[in-house]
């Protein structure tokens, strides 16, 4: 089914409500969000980036050296909180906007799908085009790969269960095996909108469902 074929037969059972996709840095968050956005005629925001805005264009690097996480996750939580009061818009989320439960009351206000990606994807894309505007993970010695590798481990241990709090999980590995691909590298961003919008379509089907969806 094509991605127009699809959004025009979820679009009655959405209502306006946005959707926010989660999922660790790397994951395609933003370039799926916008196609999804597109197609269904969305706004689309990146939270970073509001965040960004909020404290006069800083880069989310640099809010955490000067300020800290803290105040990062602080500045996310009120940017969550103004999106929950709002209709029709695609929100990529930052990679831990998932680990206080506060943030998860707000997106619950739309549907959130958790993009898992895998580590050895997610590495291989971020050591590709540098750490330097990721806090958390970089690291000016040592091998990119291995370093990103590591701490995206460490990352997904601690992440992994609250990710699991979204309404549908979109594994691309699952998907990649599935279609036939040899790696979710050879995925298109239009074809895991598809996906994205398939699983938004069954969980609005079963409003009662309260389990992450997996296919």
């Amino acid at each position: 089914m094509s991605l127009k074929n699809k959004s025009q037969e979820i679009e009655p059972y959405l209502s306006g409500r946005c959707i926010y996709l989660v999922g660790m840095m790397g994951s395609g968050k933003t370039t799926v969000g916008k196609v999804i956005s597109q197609v269904l005629s969305y706004s689309f925001c990146d939270s970073d980036s509001l965040i960004e805005q909020e404290v006069n264009g800083t880069p989310v690097s640099d809010i955490f050296q000067l300020h800290g996480e803290g105040f990062f996750r602080d500045k996310e939580t009120q940017i969550l909180q103004k999106l929950s009061r709002m209709h029709r818009i695609v929100v990529s989320t930052g990679g831990g906007a998932v680990t206080r439960p506060i943030n998860w009351k707000y997106m619950h206000s739309g549907i959130s799908v958790w993009l898992d990606v895998p580590l050895e994807a997610l590495a291989k894309r971020i050591s590709a085009v540098g750490t330097k505007s990721r806090p958390l993970l970089h690291s000016d010695s040592g091998d990119a790969y291995r370093n990103a590798y590591k701490r995206l481990s460490t990352l997904l241990e601690e992440r992994s269960e609250a990710y699991a709090n979204a309404n549908a999980r979109i594994s691309l590995q699952n998907m990649a095996a599935r279609l036939g691909h040899r790696d979710v590298t050879s995925l298109s961003p239009v074809i895991i909108a598809i996906e994205v919008l398939g699983q938004i379509e069954n969980y609005l089907r079963d409003e009662e469902g309260t389990s992450t969806v997996t296919f």
